[in-house]
């Protein structure tokens, strides 16, 4: 199922040219038009899926997959340092796109974003934390 208004699917299905790096039958990866890192990649999806939640489980796996398959090769081509796999889902996690996607962010030493994943940490007591892994593990399993 294709989105005619989503950009990611219009892109992935080949509507609107741009840097394909990568291409099979369920994916299309791209390099990102505006990157946090020389050769940011964005992993996308044939089929239109709005976030995690959406996704097919295989697919989510076969991306994850695809994901290390061209982090290594990036890592070896672009000789970066490190990497980043970046993945948001809703917008207040930072979704702007609502086509599930997968940033490949390679990293380098003294990078002028070396803050690109920067958060403040939260404090959590004991018992706080103890609660909140009961609640998690609770019909996980």
């Amino acid at each position: 199922m294709k989105d005619q208004n989503c950009i990611f699917c219009r892109i992935s299905s080949g509507e609107i040219p741009t840097n394909t790096i990568y291409e099979d039958e369920k994916f299309r990866v791209i390099l990102d038009a505006a990157p946090a890192s020389k050769g940011h990649a964005l992993i996308l999806p044939k089929e239109h899926y709005a976030d995690l939640y959406e996704i097919d489980t295989q697919l989510a796996g076969d991306a994850m997959m695809l994901a290390k398959k061209l982090a290594m090769h990036m890592t070896n081509v672009l000789q970066c340092d490190g990497f980043n796999l970046v993945q948001n889902n809703k917008e207040v996690a930072g979704q702007t796109v609502f086509h599930f996607h997968l940033h490949l962010i390679p990293r380098y030493q003294n990078m002028k974003n070396d803050d690109i994943l920067n958060w403040s940490h939260e404090m959590f007591t004991e018992e706080e934390m103890k609660e909140i892994c009961g609640r998690i593990k609770e019909g996980l399993y």
